[in-house]
């Protein structure tokens, strides 16, 4: 055991530097020097320091030397890429020109730079200048982004700020068609997974209304199609369902939901209809839950018969406040993508 004396003074400075010194590295050997001055043993400190007690051993060696001073010395070997004195010229150019995989990326950076490295090099140093490899997102050729972003601004986040409040519930509409059939995705597998696909090409219909702060789902569904009736039946049970505070539902403009039958009902229950912008669907959560039930449900997912398919559908909707509420917690949250702020691929 090594004995060891700390005054006031040193405490405070090993307490501060375990959280402020800027090398990851130098603050986990300044925390078993603090963990030290606690007084607890070697094999507690190197139980929660997460290090071998010959490694405490030696931190409080150095500590002994030359003090916290000795403690900041970094002597580990950090060779430096050659890429990383082309950072900026490289970032700027991937910026305009996004490689669509690292094979392109090295073809870039050979034309910009000269320099050649592995394709395992080349992802490597697209990660270290915080490059990720995501799919691309189809912008609607029709969208409006300054309609969207005064939408949001002055009608959409008013009354979402009323939900958060309780003076309001807020639910966000749309309709799902989800057909009974083969969904393919990738699978981490030895050999080419294939998926039985059903006969036949049956709907299953879902009409949701998704309630914007507890993720509530309230359904209607049929296997025929989607009428302003079956709007007008979702209306009858939200009015049901909820009492006390006014119900807005935030939906887009199909147009059995915008028409004189579902307006008139929506006034009857006191329901306030607030319709999206054209081709918004960045703007309506619900879209967010339709595609994580398709993932949950459908992808890679075999059915030998339409009951268990619907089954498994109606279950998982069922479920969005217990079993998936974790999952869905951070999918749901009401930020929403604005295409005022986005990159396009240039042709």
């Amino acid at each position: 055991m090594i004995e060891m004396q700390f005054t006031e003074k040193e405490k405070n400075i090993l307490y501060f530097q375990r959280y402020n010194h800027p090398n990851p590295r130098v603050r986990r050997k300044i925390d078993v020097v603090w963990l030290k001055s606690n007084g607890l043993p070697h094999k507690e400190i190197a139980k929660l320091v997460r290090v071998t007690e010959n490694t405490v051993r030696n931190y409080l060696h150095q500590y002994l030397e030359g003090g916290i001073d000795r403690l900041c010395e970094v002597r580990y070997h950090q060779p430096q890429s050659e890429l990383d004195k082309h950072e900026d010229l490289l970032t700027d150019h991937f910026v305009e020109n996004p490689p669509a995989t690292a094979n392109e990326a090295r073809t870039m950076i050979i034309e910009k730079t000269g320099i050649t490295r592995s394709l395992t090099q080349v992802r490597q140093f697209m990660k270290r200048i915080g490059m990720r490899h995501l799919k691309t997102k189809i912008l609607p050729a029709k969208a409006d982004p300054v309609k969207q972003e005064s939408f949001k601004n002055n009608e959409l986040e008013p009354v979402l700020a009323e939900a958060r409040a309780g003076q309001r519930t807020v639910f966000f509409v749309d309709a799902a068609h989800f057909v009974f059939g083969a969904f393919v995705s990738r699978v981490w597998c030895f050999i080419c997974c294939w998926i039985k696909a059903p006969a036949g090409r049956k709907r299953f219909n879902v009409l949701g209304a998704l309630n914007a702060i507890t993720h509530e789902v309230i359904t209607v569904t049929n296997t025929t199609y989607i009428n302003s009736e079956s709007v007008c039946q979702l209306l009858r049970c939200l009015a049901e369902q909820v009492s006390g505070v006014p119900i807005t539902l935030v939906l887009d403009n199909a147009r059995y939901q915008r028409c004189a039958l579902v307006q008139s009902v929506a006034k009857a229950l006191n329901i306030d209809l607030l319709f999206l912008p054209a081709y918004s669907p960045n703007l309506n959560l619900i879209e967010r839950l339709w595609k994580f039930v398709k993932k949950q449900c459908l992808y890679s997912k075999y059915y030998s018969d339409f009951e268990s398919f619907t089954t498994a559908i109606n279950t998982c909707l069922a479920n969005t406040q217990t079993t998936h509420r974790e999952a869905l917690k951070s999918l749901l949250r009401l930020n929403f993508q604005s295409f005022s702020n986005i990159k396009n691929l240039k042709t």
